[in-house]
C-alpha cells in the first residue's frame, strides 16, 4: 500500500519537465472544442493508457476511470453496471463513434462494448447531464467510445497488429488479436477477444464465464470532401449469472448473451460546415435460465438508429450543431411478451465565444416517444478561461423512459410467486441538474479538477418491496407473496464533490523512463422522499476513490489500479450475504518487454489483497486472481 501511494502523488517531483498546456480537443458536446470551453467535467483517456491498464475487458477498464462506478455482478466482461454520479444503470449513455449503445431490453447490458482495446483511439467521459444533446439516459454522464476507425486517424505506421494469450488460475485462458492495415486514403482493422474460465466454486454451480467478441472496421476517404466508415461486430457471452438478479438460495441461474452490432457513418466536409449521416443496428438474444429444472427466458430484442447532423461555423465566435434523430425499439419474448416503441428527436446545439476568456454552450432538444408526448430538453453551460484556470458551470433538464424490462418483466408468465416484476404504467423520470467546478492546469501534464453538482429528480425509477395487496397488476402474481415492484420514486435529490487529478508525464531523452495518473475522488448523498427503500438507489457508493497509475523504468512497467468504496451495509440472510460498508480493491500488473521481439511478458494479479467484496448483494466477486501472459505487437 505504501508503495501505491507513493506512486499516486509521486508526479508533483517531476513538474519540472513539461510545458504549457495545449488544451484536449473533446466531442462528446457534437461540437468539436477545446476542453475548457465546454462548461463541463469530461475526461478523456487516451488508448494508450486503457491498453496499459491490468485489465482484461471495457467494464473493468472503465472501473479505474476517475469518478466513474462500476458495479460489477461478474469478473472479465460477465456482466457489470456503469454508474455516474449516483445515477441508476440506466441514466448513463454509451456511444461508439457517436450512436447510442444502450441496450433496449436492459441497461445491465450497456457495457458489452464488442471492441479490441488496441482499436479504441480515446473514451471520452462526460459527466452530469447531457440529455439536451443526445436524448433519453444521458442523466448521469456520458461514456463515448471513440474508435480509429471512426477517429479516422491516420497518423500511425501502415501496418499494426497485436496478439496475445493470458494463463492463471481458476483455469482462466484468455486471448486476443487485432490487425490493421493502413493506406493514403483508408485502413481496414479487425479484432477478437476471448476471456474464460471455470471460475470459483459457489453455492451448487462455478463461477464460470466464456466471452468472446470480435468486431471489424473499414474507413475510406472518398475524393476530397466525403469519408464514410463501416463497423461490424458479434458479442457472445455464456455465464454463472447466480444472483446476478435475486437473492433466492435456489438461484443457480446461468445466462447466454449473443449480440450483432453494424454501423455507417458518412461524413462530408464543405466550406464553413460538416454534416453527418449515421445508421446502426443491434440485435440481441438473451436466454436466462434460473436453475435447470426451469424453462428460461428467451428475450430476443432489435434497435435501429438513424441520425443525421449538421456542424456550422456561422463566424469566428459562433458554431451551431443540429440534427435529427429516429430511434425503432422492438422484443419479442415468452416472458416479458411483445412490444415495439418508436422515437424520435430534433435538436440544436450552439456554442458562442465572449471576449477572449468566456464560453457559453447552448442545447435544446424537442424529444417525442410512444411511451409520453413531445417534451422540450434545455441545458446550458459557461466556461471563463485565465490563464491556467478555467472555472466552469452548466444547468440541464433530463429524461429517461422505462426499458422492456422494466415495463414488462415477469409479465407473461402464467405465474410467479416472487421477484422481480415489471409495471407498463411506469411514468418518465425527469430531472434537473446543476453544477459548478474549476480546472487548474499547472503544465501541459498536469491538471486537477474539482466541482459540486447536483441533481434533483422527479418519478425516478428503481425497484420497491411491494406485497401483492399493493400490486397494480394481479394477473399472474401469488396471493400473499411480497415483489420486487418497478416503480416511479417521487423525489429523489442526489448531490455530491469530486476532485480529479491527471497526469501524463514525458519519456525522457532515450524513452526509457515515464509516469502517468489519474486519480478521482467522489463524495455522494442521496435522499428520497419514499420510505420505502428502492434497490440500486441504495447501492450506489456514498465515497468513491478510483485511481490507476503506469510507471515506465527501461524495458519494465508497473502498472496498478485501485478502488475505495463506502456504502450502505446490506444483508441477505438467505443466501448469506452481505455488503460490507466499505472494501479496497487493488490490482497489479508487472510487464518486461523484448525488444527485437516486438513482444512483452507479464505477470498479473487481480484483487492483489485478496478481499471479500461484492458490487451488488448476492453477487459474490472473486478473491485473488494470479496470471501471466504474452503479448507481441509492432
Amino acid at each position: 500500500m505504501r508503495l501505491f501511494f507513493l506512486l499516486l502523488f509521486s508526479p508533483v517531483v517531476l513538474l519540472g519537465q513539461v510545458k504549457d498546456l495545449d488544451s484536449v480537443v473533446v466531442t462528446a458536446s457534437l461540437l468539436a472544442q477545446h476542453e475548457r470551453e465546454t462548461g463541463r467535467n469530461i475526461q478523456v483517456i487516451r488508448g494508450e493508457w486503457l491498453r496499459g491498464l491490468p485489465a482484461t475487458s471495457l467494464d473493468e477498464i472503465l472501473r479505474y476511470l476517475p469518478g466513474v462506478e462500476v458495479q460489477q455482478r461478474g469478473p472479465q466482461g460477465s456482466q457489470a453496471d456503469i454508474l455516474i454520479r449516483g445515477g441508476t444503470f440506466q441514466q448513463v449513455l454509451i456511444l461508439i463513434d457517436g450512436v447510442r449503445l444502450n441496450d433496449p431490453l436492459t441497461g445491465h447490458f450497456n457495457g458489452y462494448i464488442p471492441l479490441h482495446p488496441s482499436e479504441i483511439d480515446r473514451i471520452e467521459v462526460l459527466k452530469g447531464a447531457a440529455a439536451s444533446i443526445h436524448g433519453s439516459d444521458a442523466i448521469g454522464g456520458v461514456i463515448h467510445v471513440i474508435t480509429k476507425t471512426g477517429a479516422m486517424s491516420g497518423q500511425d505506421a501502415r501496418h499494426k497488429y497485436s496478439a496475445g494469450v493470458e494463463a492463471g488460475t481458476m483455469g482462466l485462458r484468455n486471448a486476443n488479436a487485432w490487425w490493421r492495415m493502413r493506406t493514403n486514403r483508408s485502413s481496414l482493422s479487425a479484432g477478437m477477444t476471448s476471456q474464460n474460465a471455470d471460475g470459483p466454486t459457489l453455492r451448487g454451480t462455478t463461477g464460470f464465464f466464456q466471452n468472446h467478441s470480435a468486431s471489424i472496421g473499414y474507413a475510406r476517404t472518398l475524393g476530397s470532401d466525403w469519408n464514410l466508415s463501416l463497423r461490424s461486430a458479434v458479442d457472445l457471452r455464456d455465464f454463472n449469472a447466480q444472483n446476478y438478479y435475486t437473492t433466492f438460495r435456489s438461484d443457480t441461474a446461468d445466462e447466454r448473451v449473443r449480440s450483432a452490432w453494424q454501423q455507417l457513418h458518412l461524413r462530408k466536409t464543405g466550406t464553413g460546415y460538416r454534416m453527418h449521416v449515421d445508421v446502426a443496428y443491434k440485435a440481441l438474444e438473451d436466454i436466462y435460465r434460473f436453475r435447470p429444472a426451469v424453462a428460461p427466458n428467451e428475450n430476443r430484442t432489435r434497435m435501429f438508429v438513424g441520425q443525421v447532423y449538421a456542424q456550422l461555423r456561422t463566424d469566428r465566435r459562433t458554431r451551431l450543431t443540429t440534427g435529427l434523430q429516429y430511434i425503432r425499439r422492438t422484443i419479442r419474448s415468452n416472458d416479458r411478451g411483445d412490444h415495439a416503441l418508436d422515437h424520435a428527436a430534433a435538436y440544436v446545439v450552439a456554442s458562442h465565444r465572449l471576449g477572449a476568456s468566456f464560453h457559453v454552450n447552448e442545447s435544446l432538444r424537442l424529444d417525442w416517444d410512444g411511451n409520453y408526448a413531445a417534451v422540450l430538453v434545455p441545458q446550458a453551460n459557461a466556461s471563463w478561461t485565465r490563464s491556467r484556470l478555467t472555472l466552469r458551470g452548466s444547468l440541464g433538464h433530463g429524461i429517461r423512459d422505462a426499458d422492456f424490462t422494466e415495463r414488462y418483466n415477469n409479465y407473461n408468465k402464467p405465474l410467479v410467486t416472487g421477484g422481480s416484476i415489471g409495471n407498463p404504467w411506469l411514468r418518465t423520470e425527469r430531472s434537473w441538474s446543476y453544477e459548478a467546478g474549476a480546472d487548474y492546469r499547472l503544465n501541459s501534464r498536469l491538471k486537477a479538477s474539482a466541482g459540486v453538482f447536483r441533481r434533483t429528480q422527479r418519478d425516478l425509477i428503481d425497484w420497491t418491496p411491494t406485497p401483492y395487496a399493493q400490486m397494480p397488476r394481479k394477473d399472474n402474481l401469488a396471493t400473499g407473496a411480497t415483489y420486487a415492484l418497478a416503480t416511479n420514486l417521487s423525489s429523489v435529490q442526489t448531490g455530491g464533490f469530486e476532485f480529479d487529478l491527471r497526469y501524463e508525464g514525458k519519456s525522457d531523452d532515450q524513452g526509457r523512463r515515464r509516469l502517468m495518473l489519474m486519480a478521482g475522488l467522489l463524495l455522494l448523498d442521496s435522499k428520497s422522499a419514499d420510505k420505502t427503500p428502492s434497490f440500486y438507489i441504495s447501492s450506489h457508493a456514498r465515497a468513491l476513490i478510483n485511481a490507476s497509475v503506469i510507471y515506465r523504468v527501461g524495458d519494465f512497467d508497473l502498472n496498478g489500479s485501485m478502488v475505495w468504496k463506502r456504502r450502505n451495509v446490506q444483508q441477505a440472510a438467505a443466501i448469506g450475504a452481505d455488503l460490507a460498508r466499505e472494501y479496497l480493491l487493488c490490482n497489479l500488473r508487472l510487464r518486461y518487454t523484448v525488444k527485437p521481439m516486438r513482444g512483452s511478458f507479464f505477470l498479473q494479479a487481480y484483487n492483489l489483497f485478496d478481499r471479500r467484496f461484492s458490487d451488488l448483494l448476492g453477487s459474490q466477486m472473486p478473491g485473488r486472481w494470479l496470471s501471466a501472459g504474452v503479448q507481441f505487437g509492432g
